[in-house]
This record gives C-alpha cells, sequence and structure tokens, in this order.
C-alpha cells in the first residue's frame, strides 16, 4: 500500500496532469485569454481607475452582497497557500523564468476574468437567501445543457473539496518543517487533525466568529506580507538587477524549455500561476454572482482587480523575496516550504520563518473555508435547494476528513491531483465562455456607452441580444 500511495500513484497522476497541461490546457487558457484581451481592448489595463470605482460600489438595496464583499470572497479562496508555496514550487521546478509566465498567465488571464464574471452576473438566480450564480447556471440557462452544467458542478466539488483542501492543509503543515519540534511522521497528522477540527467547527456553525475574523484579518495579513517581501527586496536590493536578469533570461531559454516541456518553466508558471488566480477556471464567478451591482460589467471588472492583487501582487513579492535572498531553490515540490523558510530567514533572522508560519495559517484557514463556500455553491445548485441536514452533516464530517488526510500526503501528488481536477474544470468553462462571450463583450460595450453619455448606469438583458427568462436584468 505504502509503494503504491509513494510511487505507483503519483506516477500516473503526474503523467495525467503533463498531458493535460502540455498539450491542451496551456494552449486553451492563452488562447482564451487573448481573444477576451484583444476583443475587449485590453480591458484589464484601459479601464483600471473603473475597477478601483466598482469596488467601493454598495448593494444597490444596502442589504446584499456588495462588490467589495463578493471581492473579499474570491480573493480569501485566491490569496492563500498557493501565493507563498505554490510560488516557491514553481520556481524550485521551473526555475526563476516560471514567475514571468505566472506574470503573463495573470495579465491575460484578467480579460477572461472579466468575461466569466459579467457572465455569472447576467444570468444569476434568485434564491431565498439571496443571489446564486456562477458556470454552472450560464451553461443551463443559454447552452440549456443541465447535464453538463450538473458535470461541471461535480468537478468543481471536486476541485476544492479535495483537490485544493488536501493541498492547502498540506502546505500549512510544511511550513512547520523549519521548527526543531517537526517529526515527518507524526507532525502533519497532528496539524492536519488541528486545522480539520477547526474548519468542521466553522462548518458546522459553532465557528462563525471565527471565519469572520480570519476574513477580516486576511486582506491585512496579505498587506503586511507584502510590506515585510518588500522590506527583504530593499535589504537586498543589490541583487534585484541580477533577479531581474535571471527571470527574463530562464523565460526565454527556448532551448531549455522545449528541450523537456513537462518540466519547463513556461509548464510550472502557468500551473502554478492557474492555481493562485484562478482565471478562467470557473471559480470566482460563484461569488461573483452574489453582489448587487448596477451593471453586470462592474463586478467582472471587480474581478480583474482580484487577478491582479493575487498574482501581480502577493505571488511576485513571494518570488521577490525568495530570489533577492541568494538562498538557492531546493529541487522538489516537497522542499518548496523550507525553501521560502531558508529565504527569509538568511534576511531576517528567527523571525521569518515565524512570520511565514503565522501568515501561512491565516491564508490556508480562509482558503479552506472560502474554497468550501464554492463546494455549497454547486450543491445548492444541483439540488435546486439547499441540501438536508442529515446529507450537509455527512458532508461536512467528509469535508474535514478530506482536510486530515491530505497534510500527510506526498506533495507532488497532492499538486498533480489539484492541476488535474481544475483543469478539468477549465475545459469545460473555457469552451463556454468563448461561446458566450459575446453577450460580456456586448455588456461592455453598453457600460463604456452609458459612461460616455453620461447616462445612469443600468443594464437590460434584452439590449444585449439575450432572450431567455432571467431573474435579473429585466
Amino acid at each position: 500500500m505504502t509503494v503504491f500511495f509513494n510511487q505507483i500513484l503519483p506516477n500516473i497522476v503526474g503523467d495525467i496532469s503533463n498531458a493535460l497541461y502540455t498539450y491542451i490546457l496551456i494552449i486553451a487558457l492563452i488562447l482564451c485569454g487573448l481573444y477576451f484581451t484583444i476583443r475587449s481592448r485590453f480591458a484589464q489595463f484601459r479601464l483600471f481607475k473603473h475597477q478601483i470605482k466598482s469596488v467601493t460600489q454598495k448593494a444597490s438595496d444596502g442589504k446584499g452582497t456588495s462588490s467589495f464583499q463578493a471581492l473579499m470572497v474570491s480573493t480569501a479562496s485566491r490569496v492563500g497557500t498557493g501565493n507563498i508555496i505554490g510560488v516557491a514550487t514553481a520556481i524550485c521546478l521551473g526555475g526563476f523564468g516560471s514567475v514571468f509566465w505566472m506574470w503573463v498567465i495573470a495579465i491575460i488571464g484578467g480579460a477572461s476574468a472579466l468575461i466569466e464574471s459579467t457572465l455569472a452576473q447576467i444570468y444569476k438566480r434568485k434564491g431565498t437567501d439571496g443571489w446564486h450564480g456562477g458556470p454552472a447556471y450560464y451553461i443551463e440557462t443559454a447552452l440549456k445543457s443541465r447535464s453538463l452544467a450538473i458535470v461541471f458542478s461535480i468537478f468543481l466539488i471536486l476541485t476544492y473539496a479535495f483537490g485544493f483542501n488536501m493541498l492547502a492543509s498540506y502546505n500549512l503543515q510544511s511550513t512547520f518543517s523549519a521548527y526543531s519540534f517537526y517529526n515527518p511522521e507524526i507532525t502533519p497528522w497532528i496539524i492536519g487533525l488541528i486545522t480539520a477540527v477547526l474548519v468542521g467547527y466553522c462548518l458546522f456553525g459553532g465557528g462563525k466568529r471565527i471565519a469572520k475574523v480570519a476574513s477580516f484579518i486576511v486582506p491585512i495579513m496579505g498587506a503586511i506580507y507584502i510590506l515585510v517581501a518588500l522590506l527583504v527586496v530593499i535589504l537586498n536590493i543589490e541583487t534585484l538587477p541580477g533577479v531581474f536578469k535571471a527571470i527574463f533570461s530562464g523565460a526565454f531559454d527556448f532551448e531549455a524549455i522545449f528541450g523537456g516541456f513537462t518540466g519547463s518553466c513556461i509548464m510550472y508558471g502557468i500551473k502554478r500561476g492557474l492555481y493562485s488566480n484562478e482565471a478562467g477556471v470557473g471559480s470566482a464567478p460563484n461569488a461573483s454572482a452574489t453582489a448587487e451591482v448596477d451593471h453586470p460589467i462592474q463586478q467582472g471588472l471587480v474581478q480583474i482587480l482580484s487577478v491582479f492583487i493575487d498574482t501581480i501582487l502577493v505571488c511576485t513579492a513571494t518570488a521577490f523575496m525568495c530570489m533577492c535572498s541568494g538562498v538557492e531553490p531546493a529541487t522538489s515540490s516537497a522542499g518548496a516550504a523550507d525553501y521560502v523558510q531558508r529565504a527569509i530567514s538568511a534576511t531576517l533572522g528567527g523571525f521569518g520563518p515565524v512570520f511565514i508560519t503565522v501568515a501561512m495559517i491565516f491564508f490556508a484557514f480562509t482558503t479552506l473555508i472560502g474554497n468550501l463556500y464554492y463546494v455549497d455553491q454547486s450543491l445548492f445548485f444541483m439540488f435546486k435547494k439547499k441540501p438536508s441536514k442529515v446529507f450537509l452533516s455527512v458532508y461536512y464530517i467528509i469535508a474535514s476528513l478530506v482536510i486530515f488526510v491530505g497534510a500527510g500526503l506526498n506533495a507532488g501528488l497532492l499538486w498533480d491531483i489539484a492541476d488535474i481536477t481544475m483543469g478539468l474544470m477549465a475545459l469545460i468553462n473555457v469552451p463556454v465562455i468563448l461561446i458566450l462571450g459575446k453577450y460580456a463583450l456586448r455588456a461592455l460595450r453598453d457600460y463604456e456607452g452609458k459612461i460616455k453619455r453620461g447616462e445612469k448606469m443600468s443594464f437590460k438583458a434584452s439590449d444585449v441580444g439575450i432572450t431567455e427568462n432571467l431573474d435579473a436584468w429585466k
């Protein structure tokens, strides 16, 4: 059994992951992002001022979910262990050049995020507890395919309840490897158990206050994290020119890239960048649909900002903090956490590992809760109502057990499982938003037209050619 979990299964899952990203997803994601970047006339850059303005918009009735609250839900899921351990893993396995390709997938992915979140707003449905929406809803309503919407929902559940949460649990416990008390045979399971119990406590309703406090602290923690990373860079400012040179020379070393593409900086940069910002995957639209806005494009613009915060700010902070330290990267995904700890220790001494551990605790916890929020949305769609208390109790127990098990599994296996399930979501969502993207682009033109004419912001679905019976935008 040990041989199966440590050798046979990781090899099988790794081969599937490599095939998926080598031949299909990289091409699909880049082409999709470029297509919408061009069609939207580079909206992620051109409308930056409107992205900031949209975040500050309050719910129209003063009671519903605001744009900022929806941004915090999606950012809580995005800004997590992938911003620290994911970036370190990309550097360890793909080299410094992988950072450049993380930037690329974030910049062009912002356009995909605009489209998918706008579609989620357009096709959202009214529930007894507020608005619900996401890819499952626009697939069912616009493409008239509930079966495909159910398949997408299943992949989302597999990705967030299993793949991402097992990985987040592993990444959290791995940061403790820098301490003398860490025992690789025992410590992961203890930390996994504590994490699982805390998440279970929140899921069963007793820990709502914990979740609210953590969600409040994470944006503050993210800002502090960026400032600490900036301090490390300033203290090692003389290394910065060499870091930029290493990033760009590694990113365009085509002989090395095409000599072993499955282990190249492009592949790891896009894999870890996609894991971190989730642009085009179809997750963030589930949060975007809950916001009450005057025009669906406004929430699409907010999600561009979320991608920017996640990758361009937080992921870059981790990358530069590690690379400016002068510490040599590890050569395996299992050594990624240790690489981050050694890198920050080289500049800040004993304070560094403690700070990374504290940051990881908050990031991982809110990531776990945020991920399960997406699962709740999928279950609501599949059942067409809130599931029974018995079903939810069983689901909460399984979700907690998954977190416990993930803490003690193989790092490479967990990364590959998360990559595959996330990739399957993207394989459904990307073609769908390419088909339905015309409505989001028409909505963008409608939005900009109203701004140009100085009109009060509003939106009617029929004005962009949508004939389906919708709950909103009539």
